[in-house]
């Protein structure tokens, strides 16, 4: 397992799944667990420790409300932490402020409202630097991410 999926509720799953889908898409071992800082947090701490054990290099946090996962995780672990803020209230920019105005010196990555593929996506490219193949499939995927778009769009656009 390179990187570990956090979420505070079974209602966030829907919302998590484009994290796990990325990382399915460029053969990334991954493990997801629903876990709340404020509900549990010594089961979270618990299996923070299990999964930096067995090789979690990427933890990619989802929360919405109060928002304190993404940064309770990266209060406690040394690896880098993808925050994703999640529309419970406000249209999410609750969320997102939590995430995004950590404190100095405990940083969490933050994507967009609702963008878990995004946070699996930002797992790739952290990890790409440490592993050459997954590198060359990031290459790959860009490239052909440009040829669909260009292909897509060639035309002149009618209204």
């Amino acid at each position: 397992m390179k990187v570990a999926i956090f979420f505070g509720s079974q209602s966030d799953k829907d919302k998590m799944k484009g994290a796990a889908t990325c990382l399915k898409e460029f053969g990334i071992d991954f493990e997801a667990y629903v876990l709340s800082a404020h509900r549990v947090p010594e089961k979270l701490e618990e299996v923070l420790v299990d999964v930096q054990e067995r090789g979690a290099e990427v933890i990619i946090a989802g929360a919405g409300l109060a928002a304190h996962l993404p940064g309770v995780i990266a209060s406690k672990v040394l690896l880098p932490v993808v925050g994703v803020p999640l529309n419970g209230a406000i249209g999410g920019l609750d969320a997102l402020y939590s995430i995004v105005q950590m404190p100095k010196s405990i940083p969490v990555a933050t994507v967009g409202i609702d963008n878990s593929y995004n946070a699996g996506m930002l797992a790739v490219q952290i990890l790409s630097i440490k592993y050459p193949e997954l590198k060359e499939k990031l290459v790959k995927f860009r490239k052909e991410m440009k040829e669909k778009f260009i292909a897509d769009n060639e035309r002149k656009v009618e209204f």
